[in-house]
């Protein structure tokens, strides 16, 4: 007897019951693997790229803003701050490093980040292939950065102003890739990185090919001191003592802000998680209505085929054959469920971003680690073994003769 082949003949007799079942725990499988990577990749965000930056300085305006600008590289600049401000900053005996970084421009929606040769360091980045910027008008492009542009060692590109693709505001000189980053997981992925004095170049440049009254030799001067500025300055400190009173005598000695990116950031994760735990919850919820209809699909199952299985009995079919098909039809629905809740997630991501140009390039959506895929099949097999247990009371209770009798 082929137990699994009558299994199927047994799903495909209620098309109904088991479609819907796996609609229903598919469902819920989506939803909480989507909103586990989520809060996963959000978390990883955090933890992964301040490292040891304890303060974020630059312009007045929504330290929120600041953080996610500077760090995670997620928000637009709340504005410049000049370049001696910053080394004045660096240079005060409680500081331990200091890196500015200078942006406002992009390539294709990737933005172009002007810093010191520290910057990689700050994520612990390592080259793939080729070498660190050493001269103006060269660029290193993070991993992701590097894929999605289809850029290689040598090519050149022109980047435009402003941090959204563009082809109005595009600048004249060419960018030259002298490098690509292996892979990190960080936001350096998705940067291209080039100094400062490159930023500074290219915007003056730019500034005086605009004004009609500069004559050609003013054009091609190099900005001075003054004219210098940065987007901001990541800081660490040199003890956790200054942190309690450094950044509150920058707030209210300088028209700069200093804020505190871990303070910021997971403020805005224990605001958002709460969204994800409710949303977990009802994905949770599903999926426990989703076993409840692989019960009742199983239970009038075994209430309508009291006589196929009774006969199956006499014809020599153990109990622990007639157990087999109900087990088997229960993990070919949860399977299947299972198997379309991940495709499903995989394929909305993908789809998603493929549709937004710029969602895709600042994607900072992390794969999900297998131990948290393997916790939710884990808990669905627990669930489903329930409604199975709760079915096989009936077959473990089943009067042959009785069912016999009364089917004559």
């Amino acid at each position: 007897m082929n137990i699994f082949s009558i299994t199927l003949k047994n799903i495909k007799a209620k098309p109904l019951y088991s479609v819907l079942s796996v609609i229903t725990l598919s469902l819920s499988i989506t939803l909480l693997l989507g909103i586990k990577q989520i809060a996963l990749s959000f978390k990883n965000q955090i933890e992964n790229n301040l490292d040891n930056i304890d303060l974020v300085i630059g312009a007045k305006g929504s330290p929120l803003q600041l953080v996610l600008a500077s760090v995670l590289h997620l928000d637009s600049p709340t504005g410049n701050i000049p370049y001696q401000e910053a080394q004045k900053i660096s240079k005060n005996p409680l500081v331990k490093w200091a890196i500015p970084i200078s942006y406002g421009d992009n390539y294709k929606g990737f933005r172009i980040v002007g810093s010191t040769k520290n910057y990689p360091d700050l994520y612990k980045a390592q080259l793939e292939q080729g070498q660190f910027v050493k001269k103006s008008m060269e660029a290193v492009l993070g991993a992701t950065a590097a894929q999605q542009l289809n850029l290689k060692i040598g090519d050149t590109f022109l980047s435009a102003h402003g941090l959204i693709d563009n082809d109005i505001e595009v600048h004249t000189e060419e960018f030259t890739v002298v490098g690509i980053l292996k892979p990190s997981q960080k936001v350096i992925d998705r940067l291209i990185i080039t100094t400062l004095e490159c930023i500074w170049e290219v915007h003056h440049h730019d500034e005086h090919e605009h004004d009609e009254h500069e004559d050609e030799e003013t054009s091609h001067q190099h900005p001075t001191k003054s004219d210098k500025e940065v987007t901001s300055l990541l800081v660490s400190l040199k003890s956790k003592r200054a942190l309690l009173n450094f950044p509150r005598k920058i707030n209210e000695s300088t028209n700069l802000q200093a804020v505190l990116p871990k303070y910021e950031l997971h403020k805005l994760y224990d605001y958002t998680s709460v969204g994800f735990k409710t949303i977990t919850i009802i994905g949770y919820l599903i999926l426990i209505i989703a076993s409840l209809s692989i019960f009742m699909s199983l239970y009038k199952m075994m209430k309508e085929r009291a006589f196929d299985l009774a006969i199956l009995r006499t014809y020599g079919a153990t109990r622990f054959q007639l157990i087999k098909i109900i087990v088997y039809e229960a993990l070919t629905i949860v399977c299947s469920a299972f198997a379309i809740g991940f495709i499903i997630i995989k394929l909305r991501i993908k789809v998603f971003m493929n549709s937004q140009s710029i969602s895709l390039q600042q994607n900072i959506l992390q794969d999900l680690p297998l131990q948290e895929v393997l916790k939710i099949a884990e808990l669905m097999l627990i669930m489903v073994l329930i409604a199975v247990v709760l079915t096989l009371i009936p077959l473990l209770k089943m009067n042959i003769s009785t069912i016999l009798s009364n089917e004559k």
